[in-house]
């Protein structure tokens, strides 16, 4: 409502009440989410602080803020000892079995942004497979395979995906770790790609969503993102998932 020195101001004369209680000498710490705040009698709005979180997000666990009623199993909220928890939200899916980064937030814009194919921010995965993946399977998964779509319980019909991006680490005769970097985000979309060519997942994580890697936390831990970490992911969405 004013820059920092007139309201430093406003405290000095006596014309600030917390919790009704005039204070007079700066710094004054409140807490804006619990705290009533009044400027000459009148109560301030006081927006919520905007939170990003980054999840090591284990195996057996929902992707949810709230399992469905009589569902017992775990979900990611119940890992995230946060105050502000009860307001955020996951951004995207990770199915039930799939563990990695999960970004938690309460800025519904970003996640938007995040989420939204036009914004063209990546997700990239490691997964380890049953057989082996040969080049050309490989390269019929980086140029686009079609999947079948489900609208309201029922197929109908099927599209294209788009490009994926694949490096091979690994192969074995009866396994392979590779890297698939997507820019979509269909329902189980690389489980869904991998069996398609005939090399079902054994286990997968997300490593990464955009400029943010998967660091600093163990599996089933958490942290706040840092400012740099949240500037990179609002600087990603603004050119359209391009890194500089």
């Amino acid at each position: 409502m004013a820059s920092r020195r007139a309201c430093e101001f406003l405290i000095e004369k006596g014309l600030v009440r917390v919790n009704g209680q005039i204070v007079r000498e700066n710094p004054v710490l409140v807490d804006p989410r619990a705290d009533r705040i009044e400027v000459r009698g009148e109560a301030i709005e006081t927006a919520p602080r905007l939170l990003y979180v980054m999840l090591n997000k284990p195996s057996k666990t929902l992707c949810t803020a709230k399992g469905e009623p009589g569902d017992t199993r775990r979900t990611v909220l119940d890992l995230v000892d946060h105050p502000g928890a009860a307001r955020l939200y996951p951004v995207g899916r990770l199915d039930f079995e799939t563990t990695g980064l999960l970004l938690l937030t309460n800025d519904g814009e970003l996640a938007n942004r995040l989420t939204h194919p036009r914004f063209g921010v990546t997700k990239t995965y490691h997964a380890l497979v049953k057989s082996r993946l040969e080049d050309a399977d490989a390269e019929n998964i980086a140029k686009g395979i079609y999947l079948a779509e489900r609208r309201d319980g029922r197929t109908v019909g099927a599209s294209r995906t788009a490009r994926v991006g694949v490096r091979v680490h690994k192969r074995d005769r009866d396994r392979t770790t590779l890297e698939l970097t997507l820019k979509e985000g269909r329902n189980r979309q690389v489980r869904r790609l991998l069996a398609s060519v005939g090399c079902p997942v054994k286990k997968l994580e997300r490593v990464a969503m955009g400029p943010i890697r998967l660091k600093g936390v163990t599996r089933g831990a958490w942290r706040e993102l840092t400012r740099d970490e949240i500037r990179s992911l609002r600087k990603a969405v603004a050119s359209g998932g391009r890194q500089t």
